[in-house]
Order: structure tokens, then sequence, then C-alpha cells
């Protein structure tokens, strides 16, 4: 079962001082799944992606990226992630070729001129290659940020509200292009938009206080069904 894995967490605790963001969370999650988590303000969602994302120590506990011990060989363990959030993570003064140039090369991505044109024709943006970001949409900009997160081709890409300030058109937009990406990569999503999450996901994480309240394949529950448990374990209603 190990080797079917793209993430594997035990016993994983995040401490800051005496408070525990994220606190004894164990999760499995496939090779080409869909995982979202749901969960209020404070409930340790980012907390748990950082950590997924090697961005944060755990305090204690064991984590495994694509078989690799992301705490003993976190830069192993990071060259098999991808991290697109609210925040683009882009330089706004340089253009979008010179930026994803840039990761492209941190990553020693092989050709990477003809890997950052191609992914800049499959996010729609070839045609303002040269143009500084700062002239850029949100929108625009989040194009940037996914072709960002892919340049090194990584098997699991992690999203951190990746919805977070988007017009309709942009979600419409960034929605095609995960689906486009979809196959061949595992996810996982922290959203605050239950259905939205829910549409995309074949998993479903609830947590609440540091801990996981509720987790289980979308294939067990139907939305109304999913939408009243979380009004019941978490007690806030849709956020």
């Amino acid at each position: 079962m190990a080797d079917e894995l793209a993430i594997q967490a035990r016993h994983l605790v995040k401490a800051f001082g005496t408070r525990r963001a994220v606190d004894d969370i164990s999760l499995n999650v496939p090779r080409g799944a869909f995982l979202a988590i749901f969960g209020p303000n404070g409930a340790g969602k980012t907390t748990l992606l950082r950590m997924l994302a090697t961005l944060s120590r755990p305090s204690s506990g064991t984590l495994a990226i694509e078989g690799v011990d992301a705490r003993e060989h976190a830069d192993q363990a990071r060259d098999r992630i991808g991290l697109i959030s609210h925040q683009p993570m882009v330089y706004p003064d340089l253009s979008a070729e010179e930026n994803l140039l840039l990761y492209a090369r941190l990553y020693g991505v092989a050709d990477p001129e003809a890997r950052v044109r191609e992914l800049l024709d499959q996010v729609g943006l070839l045609h303002r290659r040269l143009d500084p970001v700062r002239t850029f949409s949100r929108g625009m900009t989040q194009r940037v940020a996914i072709a960002r997160a892919l340049v090194h081709d990584p098997d699991i890409v992690l999203l951190d509200e990746p919805y977070s300030g988007l017009d309709p058109h942009a979600v419409d937009v960034f929605d095609q292009l995960i689906d486009q990406i979809r196959p061949g990569h595992t996810f996982v999503m922290v959203s605050h938009d239950l259905r939205k999450g829910f549409s995309l996901c074949t998993h479903a994480l609830v947590m609440a206080r540091g801990h996981v309240v509720t987790a289980d394949s979308k294939d067990a529950l139907d939305f109304d069904a999913f939408e009243r448990l979380y009004r019941e374990t978490v007690g806030m209603g849709v956020a």
C-alpha cells in the first residue's frame, strides 16, 4: 500500500509554544487523488499544508512524499512538490518569462527556455511573456503562479486557497487549467468553499482545532450529506 501513496503522514504535530496548531494528524493520499481540506479559520489547514510542502518542519511525527522522508530529505521531497497559493510568489518587476526561467534554473530543469515557453503557451500567456507581471490582472498573475508551480513537473500539486480574489472569469480559466494538468498529478487543496472544493475532490477532510474531525472518499457522501456533516462536526456552517 505504501508504494501507492503520494503522501503518507503519521501523527504530525506542529506546536507554537504550548499551542498545537496541528495535533496528531495522520493521513494517506493515494497517487492521482484530489484531497480537499476544509475547516474554519484557525483549524490548522494552512499549517498542515505548509508541512506537506516542506516549508514548515513538524514538531513531531513522520511525513513521506512519494516515498521520500520529508523530515530527513526535505530537498528531495521538495523536488516532487509544486505549490499554488493565493500569494502567487512571483516577482512583479520581472516579466512572466523571466520569473519562470528563474525558477526553472533553480530546479535544474533541462532546456529551461523550451519548458518556459511550453508552460506560458499552456496557460495562455505566451503573447505576454515579455511584459512585467505587475501589469497583469489578478487572474493572469495566478496563471503565472500555476506555471511557476509546474515548471519542474512535480508529482504533487498543493493548493492553498487558490481561488481567493479571482473574478468569475478567472475562476473558469483556473478550472480549465487544473483540468488540463490533473492527469498524472496528485492534488491537496485547502479551501473555505465547501461546494467548490467538494466538486473537485476525490477525498475530503475536515479539520477543527488542529484535529481531523472527519475524512472520507467523496464516493461515500453526496454534497448535501457532506454539508450537514460539516455543520454538525465543526458548527460553523458553510464558510
